[in-house]
This record gives structure tokens, C-alpha cells and sequence, in this order.
């Protein structure tokens, strides 16, 4: 898998195989505390969409994507109906963040700007730290650009723009480290996000537990043992 990585080009669904025949290689070295840095380069596919998606779902037994949009489609509405209906009436945060949000969404429809419009309305909801899962940096930076001393050490989706409606790029950090730094998609990176907290063995922060506790729940119908919300490092630290 490394050649295919630096090849740079390769087939998907080979790459998807190979992750599902070494997986109990890949959960051993997670389990035993392994780096992320050796993680990294023993298994660079594990921060790929591909192969986080082909991770996720052997632990799970869900294909991470196609369970994050079918919940979506069946549920997303109604909180999106909920939040200005009643929410925005008994909270001042989220009322302020639906007057920005209507600003930055503008005229744009579809269900990545729905699952943008959700993430952020629940932050607000309960009045959790956007900070500590956003970070913006400017629409042309790359990785080297970001200022990683203000990443947190757990996942973070790095916005390459002014807003996540905006932006056409985003990346991934863990532990203060960029894992992919090309993503094209923003219901990508929130896979990839929720991805990174079951495969990698990553507690959820203080700062973000009841905005990623009702994301899971309410969208993935999971239960996580061993996941509970505390503000530790990830497990694959240094």
C-alpha cells in the first residue's frame, strides 16, 4: 500500500481490498499505542477517504458515506425545521447563528450545505467551542501554510476559506498534525472526521462531546464503548 501511496494514482476498490485484508494489522498497531506520525507511514490510506471508510466499516459493519447521507435524508429536515422553529425563540446564540448562517448560505441548496447548516446550529445549541472543530485559514494556503500551533490535538477540519459555505477545499488534522490536505468535499472531511474519533480510539473533547455525542446518535444510530467524551490526547500520540 505505501508504493501505491507514493505512485500517487491508484484504484479504489484495490485500495479498499488491501485495507480490508490487513485490517487486523491496521487495529493492532492503533491498539498498541502506535505513533500517528508511524501510523502515517505505514498505513497512509488510513487518512484517505478510501481507507478510513474501509476501516470504519470493518469495525462497525456500516459503510461509513452511504449511512451519514441516508441519515441525513431521513432525519436532517426535521432538525433543520426544529432549530428556527424553536430553538432560535429560547436561545440567542442560536438565533444569531441562523441570521449569519442565512447571510453565508445565501442561495445555495443541497445536502452538504443541509449537513453544514446542522454541525454548526448544534454547536450553537449547545453552546460548544466551533473553534476546537473548524479552523479557517486563507482559501489558497496548503498545509505548510496552516499554523498548526493552534490546531487541538483532537480531529479538526481546517476550512481553506472564509466560511464552510465558501470554501471548495478542506483538510484533516489530528493531534495538531495535518493528515490529508486535500478534500474536496465537506460531507467528506465530517466523515472523515467522525472516521478518525472510532478508528483511531480518540475520546471526544470536553469542548465538542454533546454536538458529536447527538451527530452520532442522531445520524448513526451508534453506540460507541469506550468512546466516552473526555479531554484526554488521542491514543496514537507521541
Amino acid at each position: 500500500m505505501k508504493i501505491l501511496w507514493e505512485q500517487g494514482t491508484f484504484n479504489p476498490d484495490e485500495v479498499k481490498e488491501l485495507m480490508e485484508s490487513t485490517y487486523y494489522s491496521q487495529r493492532k498497531a492503533i491498539n498498541n499505542g502506535t505513533a500517528l506520525q508511524t501510523l502515517r507511514e505505514e498505513w497512509p490510506f488510513l487518512f484517505h477517504e478510501i481507507g478510513i471508510s474501509a476501516q470504519y466499516q470493518e469495525l462497525t459493519g456500516l459503510p461509513l458515506t452511504e449511512t451519514f447521507l441516508k441519515s441525513v435524508g431521513k432525519k436532517g429536515k426535521q432538525l433543520l425545521n426544529f432549530m428556527p422553529t424553536v430553538c432560535a425563540k429560547k436561545t440567542r446564540r442560536v438565533f444569531e447563528t441562523l441570521t449569519k448562517l442565512k447571510f453565508q448560505r445565501g442561495q445555495l441548496e443541497g445536502c452538504s450545505d443541509d449537513v453544514k447548516d446542522m454541525v454548526l446550529l448544534l454547536l450553537s445549541y449547545f453552546n460548544e467551542d466551533e473553534a476546537t472543530l473548524f479552523h479557517y485559514t486563507e482559501e489558497t494556503n496548503q498545509a505548510a501554510d496552516v499554523q498548526v500551533d493552534c490546531l487541538p490535538v483532537t480531529p479538526c477540519i481546517i476550512v481553506c476559506g472564509a466560511s464552510c459555505y465558501s470554501a471548495s477545499r478542506f483538510m484533516l488534522s489530528i493531534d495538531g498534525k495535518i493528515v490529508n490536505d486535500n478534500i474536496a468535499q465537506f460531507i467528506a472531511a465530517i466523515n472523515m472526521l467522525f472516521g478518525s474519533y472510532y478508528c483511531l480510539n480518540i475520546h471526544y473533547p470536553v469542548e465538542l462531546r454533546s454536538t458529536l455525542e447527538f451527530l452520532q446518535r442522531f445520524l448513526q444510530h451508534q453506540s460507541r464503548e469506550g468512546h466516552k467524551g473526555c479531554d484526554e490526547k488521542t491514543t496514537t500520540s507521541n
